[in-house]
């Protein structure tokens, strides 16, 4: 990637919020929430966006302090990552929540969809103007993908999930071409749920993607994962939806392989995407040795170069003590070094 080092460093997308602005304990004791979930944040409404602002900013003077070479906004002013974007759209009734089965197998409250899915405006934009003004590094902002946010709504209006799914598409691909606009240098989605249900995404989740990245002006990222550490604590042994993403106009394509310790050889099915790569567990607060990093991306280097990688976490830190993550992206960026001495010391490299 242009103006990076070998092996550049970046978050998924989520930090650790802090406990004077959001009930940690509550988070962690519920799913993930879909639908709105207000109590989760302590501070009064008339104070939230100036807490919210003073949060996001700790959060990207963080990722600076640990070296970090691709800055997010640590996704500080979510209470998930897809309901902060999904319960801004017109058509989604806010206080009538539906019910979908999460990736879990259990009941959550999810956006009910009431209509023609639109955006009322720029959902992320001042997010992302917030992000660029803090830092003269790489920038990247996180969406969740079309697919995933369909899976997760109950649909009262359109009746079919292919359509359900282009519609969150066309709102998507709106909001990622008005990030590139206001200086964001990758824009990611997030589809974890290609790999929690594979015949739909391939049914028509794929086709919600291509249409969302159609025409979009900058690099883009595609996280999939299995589901945050913190609620999902099996690892399947591989991927059920990751070849596939191969004939997708995206430029990265984020995977997880700590915690699940995934035979990289499947890298080799995605000819032509850079790789996120994840190489820290998220199921263990306990902060790696750089030297355990380092081994997981060799285990990578068997079957891709070194330029196609780039390093991350598993997935999102929220579930995180907040001194684990940082210390995890300082262990990050440490690996990076190693890696990239390693690298010099190879001939004709």
């Amino acid at each position: 990637m242009t103006d990076l080092p070998l092996f550049p460093t970046s978050l998924v997308g989520s930090l650790p919020q802090p406990d004077w602005l959001v009930d940690r304990t509550r988070l962690a004791s519920r799913l993930p929430p879909r639908a709105r979930a207000r109590e989760l944040w302590r501070v009064a409404p008339e104070w939230l966006e100036q807490a919210q602002d003073d949060a996001t900013e700790l959060a990207i003077a963080a990722q600076v302090e640990a070296g970090l070479d691709i800055i997010t906004d640590g996704e500080i002013r979510r209470e998930s990552y897809s309901n902060r974007f999904a319960t801004a759209l017109e058509g989604v009734d806010v206080d009538n929540p539906g019910v979908a089965m999460d990736r879990s197998g259990r009941p959550n409250p999810v956006p009910r969809v009431v209509g023609p899915i639109r955006r009322r405006h720029p959902v992320l934009v001042r997010d992302a103007l917030f992000l660029r003004q803090r830092t003269d590094r790489l920038a990247k902002m996180t969406v969740p993908g079309p697919f995933t946010m369909s899976q997760q709504a109950q649909d009262d209006f359109y009746g079919d999930a292919r359509a359900l799914a282009l519609a969150f598409a066309e709102v998507v691909n709106a909001e990622v071409r008005d990030l590139f606009a206001c200086g964001m240098d990758i824009v990611q989605l997030d589809e974890p749920y290609m790999q929690a249900r594979p015949e739909a995404a391939r049914e028509h989740g794929l086709e919600a993607l291509q249409q969302a990245l159609e025409g979009v002006p900058g690099r883009t990222a595609v996280h999939v994962c299995f589901g945050y550490a913190a609620i999902v604590h099996g690892r399947p042994p591989a991927y059920s939806f990751l070849a596939e993403l191969a004939g997708v106009p995206v430029d990265q394509v984020s995977i997880e392989t700590a915690q699940s310790g995934l035979d990289c050889s499947v890298l080799r099915q995605l000819p032509g995407k850079q790789i996120i790569l994840g190489v820290l567990d998220l199921s263990d607060p306990a902060v790696e040795d750089p030297q355990v990093v380092v081994d997981r991306v060799e285990r990578a280097l068997e079957h891709r170069e070194a330029r196609d990688l780039v390093l991350a976490p598993d997935c999102g830190m929220k579930y995180l003590p907040r001194h684990s993550a940082l210390g995890k992206m300082r262990s990050l960026v440490e690996a990076a070094k190693l890696l990239r001495q390693r690298q010099q010391a190879i001939p004709d490299r």
